[in-house]
């Protein structure tokens, strides 16, 4: 990501969404265009998946329907994300270059008609995206409706893996630049488990579907390998497009909806963090996975404002029982979104599409047309938003961090772990629910980032930590810091090896326990754990125990029952000037409080006495706060604090009541000497 914010030369935070006018005949884009003035739309992404439409045969371009929508548009004012369309090479691509079709891990060639179909190492495909990208920038670089450039679309979604003979030739040349020798990759490999070893570099293959379980070792690299193939190719649209062309430039991600690519290192690649974020629709507080995935995006970003590329007006059409969103929701996602460091706010699509396989995927203007509610709390929207002009470029800040590692994750999900029911997904969203419900923000890290600034760092889930970053949490440590691990964490080092030393060692001067084993319980079964400081209180908890030794930290709950009953199951280690603290197993509700509110206590952070789904967050410019309070509740919830209130323009004296389903925006002044009122 560069060093300084880079951000789209639009006024006010972006409001907008996909615009596909390739679709409709051309009477309908001048009544698109008007019905986006109404909306208050000021950008719109274009081009996304038109390049059958571009580049009509090989190397013979058409633009001119692209010019005459982005000159319609610039004449309405309203500003254009040119994307790069990449993501769908058209069926003359297919049929030129048959090997560039994507084969997936049991030997299928994917097929056409579908889009993500062309495999990452294909050079034909490398050379073809080039090529249109280089022409759109040609084109189009200094069009004074083009404010930002859009390459490709969800990167790894629907594939990204390719087990093709070009992507194993491929793989084998990354193994080579990485490992140098053979003598170090079978070393990191630990082929001489099950006689793997190897002895040429033409014996190494991709790990395709085997008679048993393929080599962890080589399917996390397998992983890499791809996230880096897809990240080349990025690079390559990018710079052919920097060739020309000043505007900023992004690809959308996908922050914890899809975890096959590891967005820490795509975020160094692009100049402006952007994010598709859709609820879960069978998640009934799927307000928390918002949350997660903005704070995430935020993270990423460096804490640099960030464009919500795409998020739904109401259903989506891919998942089992695609949910409506109900009255308000829409606004307060999108506000959700906003509130945690989006300044951009834009919808998949503008126009419902009337035929193919997202027909039945919301829109901002719906099939129902301009006397629907979704179409009126679209223009409500955006109204909204203008009235937020202010806040743009403010900042979110937090005091604590989650640990959030992509490789970790990737190696953590393959085969044959000592329990299914052990999942880091669910691990870092119940340690985030903890903190949201006592609302306190977050931000994400990585276990070798500089986490100092922060008082409190939690590791809900990791598996895979090598040495370094291990050090790096001691330190952490013991320089003051609080730092929660939860179980199975810190057991295998980059290459997927055990460390030596046992389960958890590099963190055990830290936490000082040692995992003597692992003791997972059977389905369905439960356990206790004793609370010390109340030894009435029982913590419920359930799918998982250790044997575990103190080398010197205190118990803080043991186990009740269970195979470790009567041995320690919450610790607690004075490390230094900092604390660290283990909890060996999965504790559930009511005991998620009693625990974190200990953990608080030693890390100097008070939580908010919220009502229940009654989200505050925090933006912060040079001279004033902007308290964004949203009410996921079905009862009026009450907010300490003073200021004027940016939506409706009024006075908020030492309260202000957020009506059910609904949205403030309050922004308070800042005291002389830079502190601020907090709510």
């Amino acid at each position: 990501m560069s060093e300084t914010n880079v951000w789209p030369a639009v006024a006010g935070i972006a409001y907008g969404g996909d615009y596909n006018p390739e679709q409709w005949p051309r009477e309908v884009w001048r009544d698109d265009v008007a019905r986006m003035r109404d909306a208050g739309v000021n950008l719109v992404s274009v081009g996304i998946f038109s390049w059958a439409l571009l580049e009509t045969s090989e190397g013979l371009f058409d633009f001119a329907w692209l010019d005459e929508v982005i000159d319609l548009l610039h004449e309405n004012g309203i500003a254009v994300d040119l994307g790069t369309p990449t993501a769908s090479p058209p069926a003359w691509f297919f049929a030129a270059h048959p090997g560039a079709r994507v084969q997936s891990r049991d030997g299928t060639v994917m097929g056409f008609g579908s889009r993500g179909m062309a495999s990452h190492s294909s050079e034909a495909y490398r050379t073809a995206i080039v090529r249109i990208a280089d022409a759109l920038a040609q084109r189009y670089a200094d069009h004074p409706a083009v404010v930002l450039w859009h390459v490709h679309n969800e990167y790894g979604a629907p594939v990204g893996e390719d087990y093709s003979e070009q992507s194993v030739q491929a793989f084998r040349s990354w193994l080579s630049a990485r490992y140098g020798s053979l003598d170090a990759l079978n070393a990191a490999w630990g082929t001489a488990f099950w006689g793997q070893h190897y002895t040429t570099w033409d014996h190494i293959g991709a790990p395709a579907a085997t008679p048993s379980v393929a080599n962890p070792a080589q399917r996390l690299d397998f992983a890499r390998f791809t996230d880096a193939r897809m990240r080349e190719c990025y690079v390559l649209e990018r710079d052919a497009i920097r060739a020309h062309a000043a505007q900023p430039i992004t690809t959308n991600f996908m922050a914890n909806q899809h975890w096959g690519v590891n967005l820490w290192a795509w975020a160094a690649e692009v100049d402006v963090v952007s994010n598709d974020h859709y609820l879960w629709a069978a998640d009934p507080e799927a307000e928390i996975g918002l949350a997660i995935a903005a704070d995430l995006t935020r993270s990423l970003a460096g804490g640099n404002p960030w464009i919500l590329m795409e998020h739904s007006t109401s259903a989506v059409n891919w998942q089992g029982r695609n949910i409506a969103k109900r009255p308000g929701e829409m606004a307060r996602n999108s506000l959700s979104h906003f509130g945690r460091g989006a300044d951009a706010i834009l919808f998949f699509q503008w126009r419902a599409s009337r035929s193919g396989a997202e027909k039945f995927h919301s829109a901002m203007l719906p099939h129902a047309g301009t006397e629907s509610r979704v179409w009126r709390e679209v223009v409500d929207l955006g109204a909204k938003l203008d009235r937020l002009a202010e806040v743009r470029d403010s900042r979110v800040t937090a005091d604590v961090a989650i640990l959030w590692d992509f490789e970790s994750f990737w190696a953590q999900d393959l085969e044959w772990r000592p329990s299914d029911d052990v999942s880091s997904r669910e691990r870092i969203r119940a340690y985030y629910e903890q903190l949201w419900r006592d609302g306190i923000t977050v931000d994400f890290a990585l276990p070798s980032h500089d986490l100092s600034r922060y008082a409190l760092v939690i590791a809900p889930a990791l598996y895979l930590l090598s040495t370094a970053d291990a050090a790096n949490l001691t330190r952490y440590v013991e320089r003051g810091g609080t730092l929660l691990v939860s179980f199975f964490s810190g057991i295998v080092d980059e290459n997927d090896r055990v460390h030596e030393g046992g389960f958890g060692a590099p963190l055990s001067q830290a936490l000082g326990v040692r995992v003597e084993e692992f003791l997972p319980l059977r389905e369905g079964v439960t356990s206790t754990l004793a609370w010390q400081a109340d030894p009435a209180q029982n913590l419920p908890a359930d799918i998982w125990q250790e044997a575990l030794a103190t080398t010197g930290a205190e118990i803080r709950a043991t186990y009740v029952n269970g195979p470790a009953a009567g041995g320690p199951a919450i610790t607690r280690h004075r490390h230094g000037s900092g604390t660290g603290w283990y909890v060996s197993t999965r504790v559930q509700n009511t005991g998620m409080r009693t625990l974190m509110s200990a953990v608080y206590e030693d890390a100097g952070i008070t939580p908010s006495d919220l009502p229940e789904r009654f989200e505050v967050i925090v933006r912060r410019s040079a001279d004033a706060d902007f308290v964004v309070a949203i009410n996921h509740g079905d009862a009026a919830a009450s907010l300490a604090v003073s200021g004027v209130e940016l939506l409706t323009g009024s006075g908020v004296s030492d309260s202000h009541d957020v009506p059910a389903g609904d949205v403030a925006v309050i922004r308070t002044t800042a005291p002389s000497g830079g502190e601020r009122i907090l709510p």
